[in-house]
Formats: structure tokens, C-alpha cells, sequence
């Protein structure tokens, strides 16, 4: 297996892309430890990987990814139980959508916080112990919203938007030390937040889709695991868009 002996954390992992991302690594060899506040949610996450017998394992454990020093303290425990850090995924991600004009300073802050100041606190903790070991893997969940922005989610677009330059920044300075920074931009994808729109909506959408279908949180993984394995050593800096040919 491509990621055996390979320690990875995941947050977001209790549901969607990030239950598809921790299993995924985990099929791959890897011990995946899934981060999130959703206790219940990581509960399925757990009983899912233990039906599927995968090779790795997924451990969970409860974080809020925008707490400075519960960050650093998860890092530091991850760490001294496991013994290193080799994969980051950053994945935890919410949506408080609205008009520009009528969003409030909460709807804001809150999707800045988790979307993009929890990657920059994730990256910056885990970083130092992957520049040790000179050795790391960094995957963050971006958006083809960031790309091309959305009507109804500047906070969304705009967090989405300052994760591929962080992302990029991050790549320029860890890259001589062994460790590779890159993106993945999903589209339109098949979970619980897409679930509540209305069906004419998801079927608008899909006429602008070159493919003509929405995506799994399976192709999702699949970037994800590409991305932080062997193969993809050289590949650094990267918006690796995964969205059927939406943002075309």
C-alpha cells in the first residue's frame, strides 16, 4: 500500500468529503486520525471503516479547528502517540450563505474562521513537524467558488479564494524542505449541503456541467489520496480542479 506506515490527519472527517477522504487514506495503508467536533459523525466514520476492513485504520478525535491552543494541543498529542505527522488534510468547512448586501458580521467571521484561518492554524502547527522530518504532505479543500465566485456566498468564495493563496505561499516556502502544499477544487458535489437545494436548481446546474452529472465525494478522495501519495512528489503549488467541467 502507497501510504503504509503513513500518519494522517483529516479534519472535517465525521461526514461528506471528509468521511470519502479519511476512508479513502485508510484504504491506501494509511492511519488516518479524523478531526471534528461531530461526535456522532465521527462515530459513522469509524463504524463505516470498520466494515469495509480497510488495510490503515481511522481513529477520531474531537477538535475545533479554529482554537489556537486546542490546535496546538491536538498536534502535539497526535504526535506524541503516533510519532509523526507524514499527511494534512484540511477539509473542515461550513457555508452561512447570503446576499453581500444583507450578510451580518457573524454569517462573515464564521466562514472565514473555520474555512480559512483553521487551515493557516492546522498548516502552521503541523508544518513545524513535517519540516523536522522533512517530509510532508498538505492537501486543503478549496472551491471552483474561490475560483470563479458564487452569487449568494462572498464569504464562502472569498475563504475558498484565500486558501488557494495560502496554499500557494505555503508550497513556496516548505517546498525545499520536502514538502508539497496543493489544492483541490471540488464543484458541484453530492452531499448534505448541496441535498437541500431545490431539485430544479441541482438540475440548472447540471446543464452547465460538462459531464451532466454531479459529483461524489468519492472523486473528491480520490484527488486527495493522488495528491498526498509517492506519485504526486513532484507536484506542488497545484489547484487541482475536480468539478466534471464546470469551471470551464
Amino acid at each position: 500500500m502507497p501510504l503504509s506506515n503513513q500518519i494522517a490527519v483529516v479534519t472535517g472527517g465525521a461526514r461528506g468529503i471528509g468521511r470519502a477522504i479519511c476512508l479513502s487514506l485508510a484504504d491506501q495503508g494509511a492511519t488516518v486520525i479524523a478531526a471534528d467536533l461531530n461526535a456522532e459523525g465521527l462515530a459513522e466514520t469509524i463504524k463505516e471503516a470498520e466494515s469495509r476492513q480497510l488495510t490503515g485504520q481511522i481513529v477520531a478525535r474531537s477538535l475545533n479547528v479554529t482554537d489556537e491552543s486546542a490546535v496546538e494541543g491536538f498536534v502535539e498529542l497526535v504526535v506524541e502517540e503516533f510519532g509523526k505527522i507524514d499527511i494534512l488534510v484540511n477539509n473542515a468547512g461550513i457555508t452561512r450563505d447570503g446576499l453581500m448586501m444583507n450578510m451580518d458580521d457573524e454569517q462573515w467571521d464564521a466562514v472565514i474562521n473555520v474555512n480559512l484561518r483553521s487551515v493557516f492554524l492546522m498548516t502552521r502547527a503541523i508544518s513545524r513537524h513535517m519540516v523536522r522530518a522533512r517530509y510532508g504532505r498538505i492537501i486543503n479543500l478549496a472551491s471552483v467558488a474561490g475560483m470563479m465566485g458564487n452569487a449568494g456566498q462572498a464569504n464562502y468564495a472569498a475563504s475558498k479564494a484565500g486558501v488557494i493563496g495560502f496554499t500557494k505561499t505555503v508550497a513556496k516556502e516548505l517546498g525545499r524542505r520536502n514538502i508539497t502544499a496543493n489544492a483541490v477544487a471540488p464543484g458541484f458535489i453530492d452531499t448534505d449541503m448541496t441535498r437541500v437545494l431545490p431539485d430544479k436548481v441541482k438540475e440548472d446546474v447540471k446543464q452547465i456541467i460538462a459531464c451532466r452529472k454531479m459529483g461524489t465525494p468519492e472523486d473528491i478522495a480520490a484527488a486527495v489520496t493522488y495528491l498526498a501519495s509517492p506519485s504526486a512528489g513532484y507536484v506542488t503549488g497545484h489547484v487541482l480542479v475536480v468539478d466534471g467541467g464546470l469551471n470551464m
